[in-house]
């Protein structure tokens, strides 16, 4: 009973000082938006960025990285999804600039929904024009921008397995691109804050684990099934893995 008690305390606690930090920072995101262009959203990402990190050690989730980092160069990020927090992790996990594929939907939230619209590269997976300009705006992301972020389960993995089936999208954009695939696994985020209630939240250990990266070049469009295998096989190991520790 009293772990339910402080359980609610801290969930009030972080709910808190997210949203005193969102507001607080709500009027430079405005003014910096004005822009509408790359330099804008490298601006906005920035603080995203520092904000995370200390965010996450002020509410007792401090982000430890894990594996080499690999040197600065494009790539398309693919990692596990299946909490909230991975969402904030890979501000804090990333060194560079990178842009992420996302839901339209969340760009409805009130006031969140701003700053996402301005960062987040928006798709409806229901409709089929709206996934052809999400890789068209990727594509251009890879080349004029940085890297591009995908969550290639596409949603929360809900299931008993390790990791849910993976979409095409991620894979086909870098052969397309000849972008190596970068594989980063969140073992602990479902621990930290499970995807069944925004108030599921629990102080604790936080690793992002950096997977080497994965060379796309000469593949084609037919071997797209075969990257996704492989990439699928070495995130479920790795994080089969990195879960028993």
């Amino acid at each position: 009973m009293l772990r339910k008690i402080l359980q609610l305390f801290y969930a009030f606690y972080v709910a808190t000082t997210f949203l005193v930090c969102l507001f607080i920072a709500f009027p430079f995101f405005v003014l910096i938006s004005i822009g509408n262009n790359a330099a804008a959203r490298m601006a906005i990402h920035t603080i995203i960025k520092y904000w995370a990190k200390m965010w996450l050690w002020a509410i007792g989730m401090p982000l430890t990285v894990l594996g080499e980092v690999p040197p600065n160069d494009r790539y398309v990020i693919v990692s596990n999804h299946i909490s909230y927090l991975d969402t904030i992790n890979i501000f804090a996990a990333m060194p560079g600039y990178f842009r992420a594929l996302g839901k339209k939907e969340i760009s409805k939230i009130p006031v969140l929904g701003f700053v996402y619209r301005q960062i987040v590269i928006m798709v409806d997976r229901s409709n089929p024009e709206s996934r052809a300009q999400s890789i068209r705006t990727m594509q251009h992301a890879l080349n004029e921008e940085g890297n591009v972020y995908i969550f290639p389960e596409g949603t929360f993995n809900e299931t008993n397995h390790v990791l849910k089936d993976f979409y095409n999208g991620a894979f086909k954009l870098a052969i397309s691109t000849q972008t190596s695939i970068l594989p980063v696994i969140f073992p602990d985020t479902v621990k930290r804050w499970h995807y069944s209630a925004w108030w599921k939240l629990y102080p604790g250990r936080n690793r992002a684990v950096f997977l080497p990266p994965i060379s796309v070049k000469g593949m084609v469009m037919e071997d797209t099934q075969q990257l996704k295998k492989h990439v699928y096989g070495i995130m479920e190991s790795a994080l089969s893995k990195q879960s028993a520790q």
